[in-house]
C-alpha cells in the first residue's frame, strides 16, 4: 500500500532541514573564505561596485518593507510587498547576494551562493508554507493569486478588503524583526570592498 503523497513530501522536507541545518554553518564560512580569496586575488573594480547597488539597494529595501508588515505565526500577511510575491524576504537575501557577487565580479563566489541559497531556502520555503497551509485555511487561495518568488508587477487583489485598508508599513514590526541588521551587514560589506583588501595586503608584506 503507497503512501499519501502529502506524508512523502513531509518526508523530504524534514530530510533536507536536517541537511540544511548541517551544512549551513560550514556553507556560511566557506562562502565568507572565498570571498576574502577573490578579495585578496584581485581589486575590485569601482565600475562593478557601483553597478551592485542596483541590486543591493532595492533588496535592502524590499528587506525593511516587509518587515514592517509580516506579523509572524500570528496571521497570514497578504499586503505590501506580499501581494506582489509570496517571499519578499528571501527574494531581498538573494538580490543583496547578488549585488555583492557582482561586485567582486566573481563567478566562484556567486556559483556558492546560487548553491547555498537552493541548499538552504528551498527546505525552508517548503517547511513554511507547509505551516502556513496547516494555519490559514485562506493560504490556498494566497498562493493562487501571488507567486512564490519572482513578483507580479500588479499587486494581488486581497478578498479581505477592511484588512487591507488597515494595514500599513510598520517602524514597530521592523525594529521588532531587527531588519536594520541587513542595513549594517551591508554596510560593513561595502566597507571591507573599500579598506579590506588594502589591509590585507599590508599585512602581507609586512613593514618595510
Amino acid at each position: 500500500m503507497t503512501q499519501p503523497t502529502h506524508t512523502s513530501q513531509s518526508d523530504w522536507i524534514a530530510r533536507w532541514q536536517r541537511v540544511a541545518r548541517r551544512i549551513r554553518v560550514p556553507l556560511g564560512f566557506l562562502t565568507a573564505a572565498l570571498y576574502l580569496f577573490e578579495l585578496w586575488r584581485r581589486p575590485p573594480q569601482p565600475a562593478a561596485v557601483a553597478w551592485s547597488l542596483a541590486l543591493v539597494v532595492p533588496g535592502l529595501w524590499l528587506r525593511g518593507y516587509a518587515a514592517g508588515y509580516v506579523k509572524k505565526n500570528r496571521e497570514l500577511t497578504v499586503t505590501g510587498p506580499y501581494a506582489h510575491t509570496r517571499n519578499p524576504l528571501y527574494l531581498g537575501s538573494m538580490l543583496i547576494a547578488a549585488g555583492f557577487a557582482l561586485a567582486l565580479l566573481s563567478w566562484p563566489v556567486a556559483l556558492l551562493l546560487v548553491c547555498g541559497f537552493g541548499a538552504i531556502y528551498i527546505p525552508v520555503i517548503a517547511s513554511e508554507e507547509r505551516f502556513l497551509r496547516a494555519a490559514f485555511p485562506e493560504f490556498d487561495g494566497y498562493c493562487r493569486r501571488v507567486p512564490r518568488l519572482i513578483p507580479r508587477l500588479i499587486p494581488a487583489p486581497n478578498p479581505k478588503e477592511k484588512s487591507a485598508n488597515g494595514a500599513a508599513f510598520s517602524f514597530a514590526l521592523y525594529r521588532k524583526h531587527r531588519e536594520y541588521n541587513a542595513l549594517l551587514g551591508a554596510a560593513l560589506l561595502y566597507l571591507s570592498l573599500l579598506l579590506l583588501r588594502p589591509a590585507l595586503s599590508a599585512l602581507a608584506h609586512g613593514p618595510r
